[in-house]
Order: structure tokens, then C-alpha cells, then sequence
């Protein structure tokens, strides 16, 4: 039997981070481990809500479930690599790590479907669902690296560039076959645990977005393979702690992200190119609209705030890439009231 150390990160979701943790725990009949519910300093009563649901509720007995929080809201990446190493240090043995999102459930065969294509596929280190929405729709689930021409196809928005970069669009939204992607959504991930001495845990300077991107491509880069498996299926609501979908403008952590991603990875002169073909693509689209007489959809000040945001990027260094290592941190607090 092998043991997995499922992360449940949680942020102002209590009631439904407990339900993701319940469908995980009946999805892991088959498998030993540990259920780590991390609330994210959330600044509401979640913390003490998620301890009291997770007491009154039946978990299976093979499974060790614990509430911690993270006292600290550093964003997605921190507060996953916090429940990794505090659920490595409760589950030593853990031989797969796997992120759940609070605003999703596992299909009943979800996580084994992960564990045996892993267990059959030895150069994939990092495994992702086949994500669809409540109501059946299809997530995109998969996804192919961003790069100078997805900066400028997506923003274009015109058939002809599109066909023209068919082997450069980003989404690759649900492939017919489980295979070989670029990266997989962090809604639903499976990791080896002994991989991550390979690349590292998540980078902790993004704070929401790109993280799970940057994850795939390091291990990517350190020789390792990412996988879509389309025989794992997860329900997904999506964006509920974030509110991506209702955005009115675009946060700052996001353009942060975006151009930490490019920089980072690529160069910081590759970083402006990726910014110029999106601020050109998006300006001939809103022309085009304008010109058919129709609405351009889009956050306020979307151009403007990327520009502003960029060109003050460039007036401050990149900040240290240093992955952080698998163990155990100094920092890492184990504080639960989950007996």
C-alpha cells in the first residue's frame, strides 16, 4: 500500500476545504498517509471551523487527518509547501504528494488513476485531472509553457494568427488521450515526493498564479516528464477564494507573477518582449471591436496597470530564484487543534 500526503490548502473556504478533504479520504480506500487541512491565516473564523467540522465528522481509521494553520498568508505556493513538509513530517514514508484545491472533489477512482499512472509511467514526476465544472463543463485542465508567441495569440484573438501559432496556444484544454503537457492545473495534482529533491517545492516569491506553471517547467528542466491523466476526473468550482472569475481589475499580484514567471525563467529582456506582444495583440483586438462595433470584455485598466507594473519591474532586481529544499523548515510550526 503506499502512503500519500494529501494538502488541502485553505483561505476563507472552510466548509467546502473540509468536503475536498472528505472526497479525498474516501478516494484513498486503497491507500495509507495523512489528509493535511492548512488554513492560510485566513482572516476569518476558518481555522476554528475547519477543527470542529473535521472532529464531528467519520474519517477512515488508516488515515491521519490533521488541521494546522500555516500563520501566515504568503499565497498558494507557501501554504502548499507548508503542508508538504509538515505532512511529510507526520507521514515520513509518503511515497506520492497530492494537491487538492478547497473548492473541489475527487471523483471516487480520481487519486488511484493518478497513483497507477505514475506507478506505470516512471518519467513523469508530476500528474494532473481531467477538471470540469459543476454543472459538467469542461475545464481547461492542461496546458502547453507561455511563451512569446502565446503572449501574442491570446491577446490578438484573430483566427488567422491563431492557425498560424496552433502549436504555440497556451490552453490545451481537455487532450484526447492522457499524455505528455507542458503543466496541469495545482486544482488536482499528484507528485512524486522523491522528485522534489530533484526541482524543489513551489517557488515562494509567487504569490498567486504561475506557481504550478513555474513547478512543471523546473521539473521539466531537471528531466522529469508532466502528465494529463484524463481517467482521474475532479469537480471544480473554481476561483471561489480568489474571485478570478468576478474580477473587476486585475490584482497586482497577477501582473507580479506574470512578469516574475518570464524574467525569472527566460530573462528580463524576454520578459518585456512577452509584455510588448501583449500590450501590441491587445490593442489591435480592442481596434478590431471597435471597429465591428462591439464590446471588448476585459478587466479595467488592464493595459495600463500591466505597463505601469512592468516598467516599475525594471527598476528593481529579480528576486532570488532559490528553491527552497524539501526539508523541513526551521519556520515550520506543526500547530493544530486536532487531537
Amino acid at each position: 500500500m503506499s502512503d500519500i500526503v494529501v494538502i488541502v490548502l485553505n483561505y476563507k473556504t472552510a466548509d467546502l476545504a473540509v468536503l475536498a478533504a472528505q472526497s479525498a479520504a474516501a478516494a484513498m480506500a486503497d491507500f495509507g498517509g495523512a489528509i493535511i487541512l492548512v488554513d492560510n491565516d485566513s482572516p476569518d473564523d476558518s481555522f476554528q471551523r475547519m477543527t470542529e467540522l473535521v472532529r464531528s465528522a467519520e474519517w477512515p481509521s488508516h488515515l491521519d487527518v490533521q488541521v494546522l494553520q500555516s500563520g501566515r498568508n504568503a499565497g498558494f505556493g507557501a501554504g502548499n509547501n507548508f503542508g508538504i513538509r509538515a505532512g511529510l513530517e507526520i507521514c515520513p514514508t509518503a511515497e506520492f504528494v497530492y494537491i487538492l484545491n478547497p473548492d473541489a472533489q475527487v471523483e471516487r477512482d480520481a487519486i488511484s488513476a493518478l497513483v497507477n499512472y505514475l506507478k506505470t509511467h516512471p518519467k513523469v514526476a508530476i500528474a494532473g485531472s481531467w477538471v470540469y465544472g459543476e454543472t459538467g463543463e469542461d475545464h481547461c485542465s492542461a496546458f502547453r509553457f507561455p511563451g512569446l508567441a502565446s503572449e501574442f495569440e491570446s491577446s490578438v484573438r484573430l483566427g488567422p494568427i491563431t492557425r498560424l501559432f496552433k502549436k504555440h496556444i497556451l490552453p490545451l484544454h481537455v487532450p484526447e488521450t492522457s499524455g505528455q503537457v507542458g503543466w496541469v492545473l495545482g486544482a488536482s495534482m499528484l507528485a512524486r515526493t522523491s522528485a522534489f529533491n530533484d526541482f524543489g517545492l513551489f517557488d515562494e516569491t509567487f504569490f498567486l498564479y504561475f506557481e504550478e506553471t513555474d513547478l512543471c517547467l523546473r521539473a521539466y528542466r531537471a528531466g522529469h516528464e508532466v502528465h494529463f491523466v484524463r481517467e482521474s476526473r475532479v469537480c471544480h468550482i473554481g476561483s471561489v477564494s480568489t474571485g478570478m472569475g468576478t474580477w473587476k481589475r486585475t490584482p497586482a499580484y497577477w501582473y507580479q507573477s506574470r512578469w516574475y514567471y518570464f524574467s525569472k525563467n527566460h530573462s528580463r529582456g524576454y520578459a518585456i518582449v512577452a509584455t510588448a506582444l501583449n500590450v501590441i495583440g491587445t490593442a489591435l483586438w480592442r481596434l478590431r471591436r471597435k471597429i465591428e462595433r462591439k464590446p471588448a470584455p476585459s478587466a479595467e485598466h488592464f493595459l495600463k496597470d500591466m505597463v505601469a507594473h512592468d516598467l516599475r519591474a525594471l527598476l528593481r532586481p529579480t528576486p532570488d530564484a532559490t528553491i527552497r529544499a524539501i526539508g523541513v523548515s526551521s519556520e515550520t510550526s506543526l500547530q493544530t487543534s486536532v487531537d
